[in-house]
């Protein structure tokens, strides 16, 4: 396969997962058009790898680690990318608009997390990867891992309990 092909097939893929662990769209395509420049160039090597596309999915994420070039880059935003827009597949969601509220609310909480916890919880849940997989990819330990993943989990809980009694004094 040439790098123009994998590039035209997986591009759509790569930009997804780049927008999940960005949360903006248009670092999402910063990132990924990084990651694919450089790719290019390496392409020889990198087409001769067991997986190509798990080669550069992690030249994605290392690059979303390591992204300091702007304000924007440290300070994630939620704007105009939804989780509903990313095939969130939570079937039998009758009302739209507490959807795309529900989808915005969490937006903003993982918005929030460190970089390595939100990896950590991207590779869990989007990518669907076991902790050694995950400790692999990041350089740590798989203890280091669930330490991220569990403090992520709570700051997102803890969050959602915040906004769940905001809610509950504004209807009382």
């Amino acid at each position: 396969m040439t790098f123009e092909e994998f590039a035209m097939a997986r591009l759509p893929s790569l930009l997804r997962y780049a927008v999940v662990l960005t949360g903006d769209r248009d670092l999402a395509q910063d990132v990924v058009q990084e990651v694919l420049a450089r790719a290019q160039v390496r392409w020889r090597r990198i087409s001769g790898a067991d997986s190509p596309e798990a080669y550069v999915r992690r030249m994605v994420l290392n690059e979303y680690l390591s992204w300091r070039r702007s304000w924007a880059a440290r300070n994630v935003h939620a704007v105009g990318e939804r989780l509903v827009d990313l095939d969130d597949a939570r079937g039998g969601v009758r009302d739209h608009a507490q959807a795309v509220v529900d989808a915005d609310d969490l937006w903003a909480r993982l918005a929030g997390l460190g970089r390595k916890q939100r990896a950590v919880l991207v590779l869990r849940y989007y990518e669907q990867l076991d902790d050694d997989a995950i400790a692999d990819l990041l350089g740590c330990s798989p203890g280091t891992v669930r330490s991220h993943a569990s403090k992520a989990l709570k700051a997102l809980r803890l969050g959602s309990e915040r906004q769940n009694r905001i809610h509950a004094e504004e209807i009382s």
